[in-house]
């Protein structure tokens, strides 16, 4: 049984968040002088920066690709031009958005040398993803994607649900809006196979066939979540696609993919996919190809957010 959720997410974040200080800075000259070694860390060090990423996608894949439930026999998806987010969205950045930080794994649960605020935010439900995507995007004055209830201002949702609900599994979403959104399940598992579909290059996890140096997953983890881009990336300079936390996708899970599914997956269903695998799987569940699923509404300490954007 995996852990995630079987009960039945690039120059992409602008400057001003990635480039925030995940805690406020002395202003005080004596304040900083009294604060001894063991504490004191520059704003660098204390800090996940936004690498500097090359544009994604902008591929049409149309052949099947082995080993892959997404990109199967007769289906044509094209991938646009996207931006990804080389790490996955840590507890400071969705703090500074959400002004609360529901993670399950805190201090008490941090590995040594690692710093707090740049764990993975998980605990997160699909739900809750949109509203952060929302939100970020109106606080870097750019246009929302996701629309729910005729609005993509958040505030005029309502409270966010603690179970099943219509209107909220009836988001629909703007893919040529600038802002920021989920990827879907065909983006993401195209940009964790390192945007090569080809024999040739292709690899098991997310940018190695070696596990260890690529994954925070049980055998390593301890079980619980480790500061971002700890590990080495893949090809394409991404972070943690494989282990640590799982990650929401757009789609509706749908158990066997046909090659009339449209891109952005099936147009309705019960629960939502997550891909990736955590740092509570075993090495196959943390495979570029491995699928997973979790209800909507239901936050679980496995699953974080990595959060894209089309470009024009």
């Amino acid at each position: 049984m995996k852990r995630i959720c079987k009960l039945s997410l690039l120059a992409l974040f602008g400057a001003a968040l990635c480039l925030s200080a995940w805690s406020k800075s002395d202003t005080s000259s004596k304040k900083r002088k009294k604060r001894s070694k063991k504490d004191s860390r520059t704003e660098a060090e204390a800090q996940v920066k936004q690498s500097d990423i090359p544009t994604l996608g902008g591929a049409t894949v149309s052949e099947k690709v082995a080993g892959s439930e997404v990109f199967v026999q007769g289906r044509s998806i094209t991938i646009p031009k996207l931006w990804m987010c080389d790490h996955e969205v840590t507890q400071a950045e969705y703090k500074a958005i959400m002004a609360s930080e529901p993670s399950s794994f805190k201090n008490d649960r941090l590995a040594e040398g690692e710093v707090q605020e740049n764990r993975p935010v998980e605990n997160v439900s699909w739900y809750e993803a949109l509203v952060y995507c929302n939100k970020l995007s109106m606080a870097e004055g750019l246009n929302p994607c996701y629309k729910i209830k005729g609005s993509t201002d958040p505030s005029t949702w309502g409270e966010i649900p603690l179970d099943d609900d219509n209107a909220w599994n009836s988001a629909s979403c703007d893919f040529n809006a600038n802002g920021y959104r989920l990827p879907t399940e065909s983006e993401w598992e195209f940009c964790a196979r390192g945007g090569t579909l080809e024999e040739e290059g292709r690899t098991l996890y997310s940018g190695s066939d070696d596990i260890d140096s690529v994954a925070w997953y049980r055998k390593v983890s301890a079980e619980k979540t480790h500061e971002v881009k700890k590990k080495s990336p893949n090809k394409l300079g991404l972070y943690d696609m494989s282990g640590n936390v799982g990650e929401w996708c757009w789609d509706w899970y749908g158990k066997k993919l046909r090659a009339d599914t449209p891109a952005s997956g099936l147009s309705s269903g019960i629960n939502r996919v997550v891909r990736g695998g955590s740092c509570f799987n075993n090495p196959r569940d943390c495979t570029v190809s491995e699928r997973d699923m979790c209800p909507p509404y239901l936050p679980d300490g496995s699953v974080g957010i990595r959060v894209v954007r089309t470009l024009k």
